[in-house]
């Protein structure tokens, strides 16, 4: 039964990173705010199945890989060091749940409607855009609202291959690599990005054999070459398997497992594992929105089209996150939320995407933000480039982590900062100091006449 229209001054659809915060910041604004979310719990993918839960495990395993492998060099002895995999699930389980009650404690601090089921946008009445939000079992029911500006923050989905339908329990998304009940034995990974290579980290580290399979030339596409041969020589040390140039022409279910079939320089190959984790990318979500009938401009792979305030070419109506063009990284889609509310309520701000950081949480590290040497080199522009190893850094020695280095790119004439790559202990953080660089036009002098 369709209740009577509840007005609104913006309705968010989607309570992921860009959603939630969309609608805190919105709130804090004095805006009568109301976020759609579909999910039990608040926080999307990143909260629920992507940023947090993975770098849980991520942590828990650099714990158990530390304590077998070089706690004795520090003088620290542990005995038989065994695994738990369940409590390890159990605190990643915990970690996400801390976090999703967070968003929901801020929800009703800053008076936030959470309206949980499907939200579908039609199209405009006047000068508002009605909302339908059907409730999902048992609640069953559908509320109508009625929204002066709405938010699309949708958020995105895997990329499934033909062949390779997630179940969840052989074929994995990230959403089934991360709650594996048992190390597999041997875990295939099909493509060598980010997801890829950092939960691949996470099962080889408690013991299973992997083996990551990449169609490109390297892993990690769009990071620094010099970068990206570094991680894949330190990965290949650590012991995975890492097959570049190779292709999946096929795959599927055992009775014990799975099988990939793969080809490289004209060579067939089967592989076979207990699970195989398919991270092959990710594609915009538009559940609930039908471009066509509003009339929504999109890409053409179904992003939805904006400008840098993030309006779409419908009146009062936005876009935020992986649903729209750009890298899908949780702190982009953050800061365009906060974009968003704020050009609703009426501020002269904008977007710009120039110092946007990405951290590959692996051991060790990797972060970068801005362009890539080959980029800059593509560009025409004349720069030098420096470099820093961590074995020479006196810090990284007293941890007994000399691994990797830090390059910096900047224009030949002017000194203008215009990349940055580091690979090695705590680059996740060291690359905020870069990024405040760069938003404050520092040049690569300043950086060095810096206090550090």
């Amino acid at each position: 039964m369709t209740e009577t229209a509840i007005p609104a001054d913006v309705v968010i659809i989607g309570g992921g990173p860009g959603g939630y915060v969309a609608a805190i910041r919105a709130a804090q604004l004095g805006l009568n705010v109301v976020c759609v979310e579909m999910d039990r719990t608040l926080g999307g993918t990143c909260v629920n199945v992507g940023c947090i839960p993975s770098k849980a495990l991520l942590s828990s395993s650099e714990h158990f890989d530390f304590a077998r492998t070089h706690a004795a060099e520090h003088g620290v002895q542990v005995g038989e060091v065994g695994l738990d995999l369940a409590t390890m699930l159990k605190r990643k389980d915990g970690v996400v749940g801390q976090n999703t009650k967070g968003i929901e404690f801020l929800f009703k601090k800053n008076k936030i409607t959470w309206a949980k089921g499907m939200g579908t946008v039609k199209p405009r009445e006047g000068q508002v855009w009605p909302v339908e939000v059907r409730g999902a079992p048992p609640e069953d029911n559908t509320h109508l609202y009625h929204a002066k500006h709405v938010i699309i923050a949708t958020g995105s989905v895997p990329i499934e291959l033909p062949f390779l339908k997630f179940d969840e329990e052989r074929v994995l998304s990230n959403t089934g690599a991360l709650k594996i009940p048992q190390v597999p034995q041997h875990l295939i990974v099909i493509g060598g990005g980010v997801i890829g290579l950092e939960l691949g980290s996470v099962w080889r580290r408690l013991g299973a054999k992997v083996t990551v399979i990449e169609l490109l030339p390297t892993i990690l596409p769009g990071m620094d070459d010099e970068l990206v041969k570094e991680a894949e020589k330190v990965f290949r040390k650590q012991g995975l398997d890492i097959r570049t140039g190779t292709r999946v022409t096929g795959g599927g279910r055992t009775d014990t497992g799975v099988y990939v079939e793969v080809e490289r320089d004209g060579k067939p190959e089967r592989i076979e594992g207990d699970h195989v984790l398919v991270s092959v990318g990710r594609r915009a979500a538009t559940s609930g929105i039908d471009a066509a009938a509003l009339g929504l401009n999109v890409g053409k792979r179904g992003e939805i089209l904006v400008d840098d305030q993030l309006r779409t070419n419908l009146p009062n109506v936005f876009a935020i996150g992986d649903c729209v063009p750009g890298p899908m990284l949780a702190h982009k889609a953050e800061e365009e939320g906060v974009i968003a509310a704020e050009v609703i309520a009426g501020k002269p701000v904008h977007m710009h995407y120039g110092s946007i950081p990405g951290v590959v949480y692996t051991w060790p590290e990797i972060a970068a933000v801005g362009m890539t040497e080959q980029q800059v080199r593509e560009s025409g522009r004349e720069y030098r480039a420096g470099k820093f190893p961590f074995s020479a850094n006196g810090r990284a020695r007293s941890m007994g982590d000399t691994t990797g280095f830090v390059k910096f790119i900047a224009d030949a004439k002017t000194d203008e900062l215009l990349g940055a790559h580091l690979i090695g202990p705590n680059v996740s953080e060291l690359v905020a100091e870069v990024v405040l660089a760069f938003e404050y036009k520092a040049s690569s002098e300043d950086i060095a006449l810096w206090f550090h």
